[in-house]
């Protein structure tokens, strides 16, 4: 039987070379040609006990600029210069094997490796970066200094930046740069004897990194699902999916417990989950310049990803609202792509996906149908309508209400009473009741928000409420309720044995987001429904 190995391919043209086998090195550093402008790395062989390669692109300065992974379930990376708006012509990548018996076990520092440059005859050598025409969008020409030398620096990007969150405007997070010795985390639920010895020397993730955009879905009264978004310095993140155990609020990183093709890193997607095919639906979103509009199915039972060839008309879409009803996806709104080089536009319009048949299709509205618009939310209230509030449409905020009538496809413009939220979008929404839903947070264009709002569909009616858990300004966050369990031990009278009783609550949970100065938050907030004023 063939022995594991990790390899890589440099650019179209190059051959296969191995950077991992099972009697090498677990952790391998190769600095990329400056003439090639794809990566793949695959692995071959039966993986064993082995768990996962972590993987990174770095620059100069060491940061990653893009990540991935490889799994007995996905074997296959690739990366092309064009998604990766920081990819010049000192990139490194690093490999890191987990899991299995390895041979050499020093995590002390990776072993490097050399590219052999590869050009095939009757063809011409890829050329490198300053011979191409144009200028590459994070350099400038180079410059002489007083002593005639020519130096190069990193001007301003030469044209502004598309499809980023707002927490992107300025950074003031330090990155952490890792120092000789330091090593990854591991980033699984079980492990192995050989491994222990291994957990020793490393630190892994007991929780999520802080981030902007994901998406929680839960899935029972003891789980939620966290998937996607975006960290420090615009990177996307290394650890994108969670679960969540509800019962003592614990964290499990379990992008490795799920079989089939995983989601591309990426922001601006949705996630839903369906209660009757206790499945989740991940759909659309966008990385850097690249634009999605796959449908990705999670099966909760089965722990199994697939991706779905849809049909009909299929949209591009990224900051739109997606919402389930009977079984069907109702996407709304979002930004979607131009041809450069016209800016993204806002769309106005609803698609639905039927699962069951795999097919987009575009249902007749009639009615005052919102605007167009991305950022905004959409709360299912009582299997009837859809409430579609706030958004934006650069460089206008809104703070406007609209239902969709899901058996009549009518759209109604809707008359509020009380105090409105602001202009925002970007804000967390969530079902509290059957006649009651809640806005917190969001982005007005200058500022992240923190106040909190509470609408009464009997009565088209705003309330505030102020929550002291829930001060600190934030945008992009996961927001959800879930009916959590709990469990409280009870002394019987008289010293009779001690007896478990559960108990079923509503419960607000808050993740994420960021604060639009560049800080990134990774903490979870709890709140019981009942405690809410006016939530019941």
């Amino acid at each position: 039987m063939e022995d594991f190995g990790v390899y890589a391919v440099f650019g179209v043209h190059g051959p296969p070379q191995r950077l991992v086998s099972a009697e090498g090195s677990c952790r391998v550093s190769v600095a990329v040609p400056p003439s090639v402008r794809q990566v793949v790395l695959f692995s071959s062989g039966p993986w064993g006990a082995r768990i996962c390669v972590n993987a990174e692109l770095n620059d100069a300065d060491r940061f990653p600029i893009t990540i991935g992974k490889l799994t007995p379930y996905n074997k296959c990376l690739s990366w092309e210069q064009w998604e990766e708006e920081s990819w010049t012509d000192s990139v490194t990548l690093s490999v890191t094997l987990e899991g299995g018996n390895l041979v050499k076990e020093d995590w002390s520092k990776p072993e490097h490796l050399s590219v052999k440059e590869y050009t095939p005859k009757d063809t011409v050598a890829p050329l490198a970066a300053r011979e191409l025409n144009g200028k590459r969008k994070r350099e400038r020409a180079p410059e002489e200094d007083a002593g005639g030398n020519k130096t190069t620096g990193r001007g301003e990007e030469e044209e502004e930046e598309e499809n980023v969150c707002p927490n992107g405007a300025v950074e003031k997070t330090t990155p952490v740069r890792k120092v000789r010795g330091q090593t990854k985390g591991s980033q699984k639920l079980f492990t192995t004897a050989a491994d222990a010895k291994k957990t020793k020397r490393t630190a892994p993730l007991v929780s999520p990194s802080g981030r902007w955009g994901p998406t929680l879905c839960p899935i029972d009264a003891q789980t939620a699902i966290l998937i996607g978004g975006q960290g420090s310095r615009m990177q996307f993140c290394k650890d994108p999916m969670w679960k969540l155990c509800t019962e003592d609020m614990s964290w499990f990183a379990a992008e490795t417990l799920a079989e089939g093709p995983t989601p591309e890193a990426r922001i601006g997607h949705t996630a839903v989950y369906d209660p009757d095919s206790r499945r989740i639906f991940v759909f659309g979103g966008s990385k850097n310049k690249k634009w999605f509009n796959d449908v990705h199915i999670l099966d909760t039972q089965s722990w199994k990803w697939t991706m779905v060839e849809a049909q009909g008309k299929v949209p591009s879409l990224a900051y739109h609202s997606c919402s389930m009803f009977r079984g069907e996806l109702f996407v709304l709104g979002g930004v979607f792509p131009r041809p450069n080089p016209e800016p993204d536009g806002c769309s106005g319009s609803l698609y639905i996906f039927d699962p069951n048949l795999s097919i987009w299709y575009q249902p007749i509205v009639t009615g005052d149908a919102p605007s167009p618009r991305s950022g905004h939310s959409a709360c299912v209230m009582q299997e009837r309508k859809i409430y579609v509030f706030g958004g934006w449409d650069t460089p206008v905020c809104y703070n406007d209400m609209y239902t969709l009538d899901l058996g009549l496809m009518e759209f109604s413009a809707v008359k509020t009473t009380g105090k409105a939220p602001s202009p925002r979008s970007w804000h967390g929404s969530a079902v509290l009741s059957d006649t009651k839903f809640l806005i917190h947070g969001g982005y007005n264009g200058s500022n992240a928000l923190s106040d909190t709002f509470i609408f009464d569909i009997d009565t088209n009616c705003w309330t505030e409420v102020t929550l002291p858990q829930l001060s600190v300004p934030r945008a992009g966050h996961a927001i959800i309720t879930m009916d959590t369990a709990s469990r409280r031990r009870f002394s019987g009278d008289g010293g009779d044995a001690a007896m478990d009783v559960s108990s079923v609550r509503r419960t607000l949970l808050v993740f994420g987001g960021g604060d639009n100065e560049g800080h990134f938050y990774s903490d979870l907030t709890t709140v019981a429904v009942d405690d809410l004023p006016s939530a019941t």
